[in-house]
């Protein structure tokens, strides 16, 4: 059989081309994600960082004002924070990045905790710094957003509701916070049953809607046989970097800015 020059180029150079094409795909799909989730953040101008303009100029004063007497007495730094937008992500995966960037709290404590509230998508979260998760718990935090926060912002109250929540947290990290953790924990025991039945029930079904699913799948493509579409890995987005390295901002808020602190999910989020 003879072998024409021009199809053996040819041949050669689609299957050069064949890793090339295949690794400019996964570049520009790396790229895309990156852009969707490249989120932005409010300068940190104080320990009080208004950017949603809820908050009036005495609630503002007041706050800035229990902040500092906090750090002053505990080295921790406490910041809240409001958000025009939480930019289409979760304010979950918002607020540790925010953290991180920021870097409240001291270096060496990771003693750092925000109190963000995103009014426009009716989110609030108590973001926990590693340092703090052991007396300021997931617990304790849901306990405070859902008795001292939510109340005040489903009545339209965001300076009272940020306010009392800002009491609350202080005097968990100032007082005793094992009483806190009693209280939620006897919060948690008096959950009605019903609501564990009907969290089995439905993780009950999402398991069995997932297993026919796979089971379907392996039916149709059963082993030894390829299935077209994307087949490497997974990214997670907002689980990428380390540690912040510290903010070197020094603004208004009396020279304030933060030590270095890092944060890893730590905390609990509610809606209204």
């Amino acid at each position: 059989m003879t072998l024409r020059p021009r199809r053996v180029i040819s041949a050669i150079g689609a299957r050069a081309r064949a890793p090339v094409t295949g690794l400019f795909a996964a570049l520009c799909m790396l790229a895309a994600v990156a852009f969707a989730y490249a989120l932005t953040f409010p300068p940190l101008t104080g320990r009080v960082v208004d950017d949603a303009g809820i908050l009036d100029p005495a609630t503002k004063e007041a706050l800035e004002r229990k902040l500092a007497d906090f750090e002053a007495k505990t080295t921790g730094q406490f910041v809240v924070v409001t958000l025009k937008s939480l930019q289409g992500t979760s304010i979950e995966d918002y607020g540790y990045q925010l953290g991180r960037h920021w870097g409240i709290g001291q270096k060496d404590k990771n003693s750092g905790v925000l109190l963000i509230v995103a009014p426009n998508e009716r989110k609030v979260r108590i973001e926990v710094g590693y340092g703090l998760e052991g007396d300021l718990t997931d617990a304790v935090s849901k306990l405070i957003i859902e008795n001292a926060i939510l109340p005040r912002f489903k009545a339209g109250d965001y300076a009272g509701g940020i306010t009392r929540g800002v009491d609350d947290i202080i005097q968990v990290l100032t007082v005793d916070p094992e009483e806190w953790k009693q209280r939620a924990q006897q919060r948690s025991d008096h959950r009605p049953p019903s609501v564990d039945l009907i969290i089995f029930a439905l993780l009950l079904f999402v398991f069995f809607y997932v297993w026919r699913r796979m089971s379907r799948q392996n039916r149709a493509y059963p082993p030894g046989s390829r299935r077209g579409g994307w087949s490497g890995p997974i990214v997670v987005p907002g689980s990428w970097g380390g540690g912040s390295s510290g903010s070197s901002w020094s603004g208004s808020g009396g020279g304030f800015s933060g030590g270095g602190g890092s944060f890893g999910g730590g905390g609990a989020s509610g809606s209204w």
